[in-house]
Order: C-alpha cells, then sequence, then structure tokens
C-alpha cells in the first residue's frame, strides 16, 4: 500500500481563497527529477491568479517554492542525494507541488543550500530568482555576469518597475552581479528596502510611484537627462505600469513584464494598450525553465547557490505564516489583498528540520 501524504488543493470562492487539505500517495521521482520531504514552501500572487485565469485550476496544489531535505532521487540524477538540504522551484501546472508534506523538484531548478541558509530563508527564492534571471538574460537578452564585452546601449541603464516585490529585488541583485549601472529603480512605501539594494555611486536611482504617474513620469525623465534606457522590467504589471515604463524608454526599448495583459473582459493578452508600436514588450513566464530554456536554468540555479555560499545572493524578506498547510489560504488571501509588501509569505510544512 502507498504511503500518504498530507497536500493542499487551493481554490477561488467567492471572491477569496480557500484550502482543502487532503490526503494523497506520496510521489515518485522521475528521470531527472527530486522528491523532496517539504520542510517551509512559499508563496506567489500567481498561486491564486491561476484559479481565476484557469479555473480548471481549482483544487490543485498550484504551491511551486520548495525548501526542504532530499527524500530520493529520479534517473540519471547524480549531483543530490537523499539527506540533502535543498531549495527547488517545481514545474508549474504539474503534479506535486509544494503545498505538500512531499513535493517533486526538477533536478535542473534545484540548488543546495548552506548550513547557514534558513529554510524560510530558502523558500523565498526559487520562482521570484528564475523570473529575474529569465527576464534580465533571456527576453531582455542583457549581458550575463560573465560576459565582458557588451553593447554600449547597456550604459543607458535598466529601469525596474517594482523593487520591492520579491522578483524586482532579485533582479536588482543579478543586475548588480552584472555590474549593470544605471538603475532606475520604482517602489513605494518599501523604499528604505529597495534603496539598500541600489548602488548611488554608479548613477542607480529610487522614485516612489505615489507621487502619481504623470510626477512620476516626470521626476523619471529629469533624472534621464537626454538619456533614455533601452531595457526595462516591470514586475508589477497592472493597473497601467507597463504604460507608464513605456514612456520613459527608448522608443526602439525592450519591455518584458513578468505578469501578462489582462483587458476589461479579464483576458489574456499578447500586448498591452496604449504602448508604442516600437517597442519590444514580451511577457515572461518562467515555466520556460523547464521547457525551453532548461540549459539557461541548470547555470543559473547553480549559480545562486554559488551566491547564496559567496554572499552576494541573500533571500528576501519574509514573514512566516502559522498553521501548516492550513495557512497557506491566508498566505494567499493576504497577497490577494495586496497586503505583501517586501515581504514573501512562507509556510513551515514540517514542524522540525
Amino acid at each position: 500500500m502507498a504511503k500518504l501524504m498530507k497536500q493542499a488543493g487551493v481554490f477561488d470562492r467567492d471572491g477569496g481563497v480557500a484550502v482543502e487539505v487532503t490526503e494523497a500517495p506520496i510521489p515518485t521521482p522521475g528521470k531527472g527529477q527530486v522528491l523532496i520531504k517539504v520542510i517551509v514552501t512559499g508563496t506567489n500572487p500567481k498561486d491564486w491568479k491561476m484559479l481565476v485565469w484557469f479555473p480548471e485550476s481549482n483544487g490543485v496544489n498550484t504551491g511551486d517554492d520548495i525548501a526542504g531535505i532530499v527524500e530520493a532521487v529520479g534517473e540519471g540524477v547524480t549531483e543530490f542525494k537523499p539527506g540533502d538540504r535543498v531549495s527547488s522551484f517545481h514545474e508549474m501546472r504539474t503534479p506535486n507541488g509544494s503545498f505538500a508534506e512531499y513535493a517533486i523538484g526538477q533536478a535542473d531548478t534545484t540548488f543546495h543550500l548552506p548550513a547557514s541558509m534558513t529554510f524560510e530563508e530558502a523558500a523565498t527564492i526559487p520562482l521570484a530568482a528564475g523570473t529575474a534571471a529569465a527576464a534580465l538574460f533571456v527576453k531582455l537578452g542583457l549581458p550575463e555576469p560573465w560576459v565582458k564585452h557588451r553593447d554600449p546601449s547597456v550604459s543607458d541603464g535598466v529601469v525596474i518597475y517594482g523593487g520591492s516585490t520579491a522578483i524586482g529585488a532579485y533582479a536588482i541583485k543579478l543586475l548588480q552581479k552584472a555590474d549593470i549601472h544605471p538603475i532606475y529603480v520604482v517602489a513605494g512605501k518599501a523604499r528604505d528596502f529597495v534603496s539598500g539594494l541600489i548602488d548611488t555611486a554608479k548613477g542607480d536611482r529610487l522614485f516612489d510611484y505615489r507621487v502619481g504617474k504623470d510626477a512620476l513620469v516626470a521626476e523619471i525623465k529629469e533624472a534621464l537627462g537626454a538619456r533614455r534606457p533601452k531595457f526595462a522590467f516591470d514586475t508589477v504589471s497592472e493597473n497601467g505600469t507597463t504604460q507608464t515604463v513605456a514612456e520613459v524608454l527608448d522608443p526602439a526599448a525592450r519591455l518584458t513584464t513578468s505578469l501578462p495583459d489582462i483587458d476589461e473582459s479579464g483576458n489574456l493578452v499578447a500586448k498591452a494598450e496604449g504602448v508604442p508600436d516600437g517597442l519590444e514588450v514580451t511577457f515572461t513566464s518562467v515555466g520556460s525553465l523547464h521547457k525551453e530554456e532548461k540549459d539557461f536554468a541548470t547555470a543559473w540555479y547553480r549559480l545562486f547557490g554559488r551566491g547564496i555560499r559567496e554572499g552576494w545572493f541573500t533571500p528576501h524578506p519574509y514573514e512566516s505564516i502559522p498553521g501548516g498547510l492550513e495557512g497557506v489560504g491566508e498566505a494567499l488571501s493576504n497577497l490577494r489583498a495586496g497586503k505583501a509588501s517586501a515581504v514573501k509569505y512562507v509556510i513551515r510544512v514540517a514542524e522540525s528540520a
């Protein structure tokens, strides 16, 4: 008889988030996979948004941020072994996510954790950091840290809208590692946190969106002078942020978003309305790291692990939600209500370790 585990299914109910904890067989890792005993799971806005975008996802374990201990490995996995402390990005929209006592990670998007890092800290990393790397170095085509011969247009800087989000903060850290400046960052009430991530000596600047769109655009343009950045990452991608970013960019800039655009009927559309035709606007789907960008993912998740050990890559601030798997509902409700600011909600699934 198969051993059972607890897992949480997530539902969109009456405009809120509900969770049902049930039992399911502990999965077996397949080729290239790692079975992980989940100590802590992270949460992301997409965990509830998927239920709205894709109603068939209701009742599914939508978690993707795993931090825990390797239980078993599948065929072809040689880098990890039972007992290893790891963090892993579960493949989105597949079974056996992180809202469970055991989850399946892909070896390509799994990395070792030093003893100095807590599982709570580690759970803030996988999806958000992977999204940041894919946005900057795949979609925007910015030079990675090891690339020394650079297009001069990079020196015009990069705009990051949403610097206090986990994705935005990781993007800033990766730009710092690649020594790409100036970084023009838009944030709000968490600006004190974001100010600690940028380097004003290299021309980085921080702007507050709470002054209003017109004033924000004017402030950024004044700071830019004659310069117009050719690269931008909108990590918020809601309520007109993409259009705001577009106004301060070079007419032929590259702009990528962390969410697809949604029209008034709630449908996903290819490109935000009101963005100039000359701009190259793309949506960064982090799911590509488990498909066409697997080699890229393998390199970057190993670099995340090394960066943690060396100290230049640090986790995002977090708030631990009590209640075990039952706490998933509270965490996702908080995200849906927009309560998170410069914080990731994490949930301790296992009582010890």
